[in-house]
């Protein structure tokens, strides 16, 4: 693994559109219930978000784990 390699997997990050595709939501839906509470476009946050923001960590704290362990850490 070269300095590019492990960067790029370092940075990557969980998107919105990631959390959507989690929750069996849209993007927009997503977007609208992390908009500010009271505003017009808030929205609740679609059911079940909880476990798919849960899974969305652990995965990611497993490929990072992966990855400092590959780079000896």
């Amino acid at each position: 693994m070269n300095f590019k390699q492990a960067t790029d997997a370092l940075l990557k990050s969980v998107t919105l559109e990631d959390l959507a595709a989690e929750m069996g939501a849209s993007v927009q839906a997503v977007r609208q219930a992390r908009a500010q509470q009271g505003s017009s476009g808030f929205r609740r946050p679609p059911l079940g978000w909880e476990i798919a923001a849960a899974k969305l960590a652990r995965q990611r704290a497993m490929t990072l784990g992966k990855l400092a362990d590959r780079l000896g850490g």
